[in-house]
């Protein structure tokens, strides 16, 4: 199936929601909050649900359900799944499964120009993110004892985060490690004569 315009993590997220039942925009942002998927999909702005169901709601995705009144509030739209939305959000789950390196994720790009900072400098920052992830493994452990007796199924996602952040701090740590005993370096000598050797010429430049 050739699916319609361009998928997103918050996208798959609310259609899944509406595979459930119709509700409208505040109960998506209250669920989203209440079920943790605010630390896999980015709700940091108000109007990210709300532009993304225009969206949605323009490719066809989702309808227009009903509008209820909730108490003093405004008039609030009730959404519901299409069929072509309900086809579609399976066929964006499949490609999300199994798609590898479709991210650009800030910390690796910093890693890419990690020389415009001295080495020491480097070393201090990296420390600094490894208390970070720490602190962060710390949050998701005490938030797993929380969950009770909660199917692991709904705790997937979290314990892909939790790997992911155990495999970072061993390897910031073995990063940091280079950097103390000085067999990671740089200096602007060495970058230079790095430029100077790597460095295409001009008849290889498309």
């Amino acid at each position: 199936m050739k699916t319609a315009s361009r998928r997103s993590s918050l996208a798959v997220t609310l259609m899944g929601m509406l595979l459930e039942e119709p509700m409208h925009a505040y109960r998506m942002q209250k669920l989203i909050r209440e079920r943790g998927k605010h630390k896999v999909v980015n709700v940091r702005q108000k109007t990210s649900v709300y532009q993304t169901l225009e969206r949605l709601l323009r490719l066809g995705l989702i309808e227009i359900r009903d509008t209820v009144q909730t108490g003093d509030h405004p008039d609030r739209t009730v959404y519901a799944i299409s069929n072509l939305g309900r086809d579609t959000t399976k066929a964006w789950l499949r490609e999300m499964l199994v798609t590898v390196g479709e991210e650009f994720p800030e910390f690796p790009a910093a890693l890419a120009t990690l020389t415009v900072l001295r080495a020491d400098d480097a070393r201090k920052q990296l420390g600094m993110r490894s208390d970070a992830v720490r602190k962060e493994l710390n949050k998701l452990d005490a938030a797993r004892r929380k969950t009770g007796d909660l199917p692991r199924l709904f705790l997937l996602e979290d314990e892909y985060r939790a790997a992911l952040l155990k495999a970072e701090l061993v390897w910031i740590q073995s990063v940091i490690a280079e950097l103390r005993d000085g067999s990671l370096v740089w200096n602007k000598q060495w970058l230079k004569d790095i430029a100077a050797k790597f460095s295409p010429n001009d008849e290889d430049l498309p």
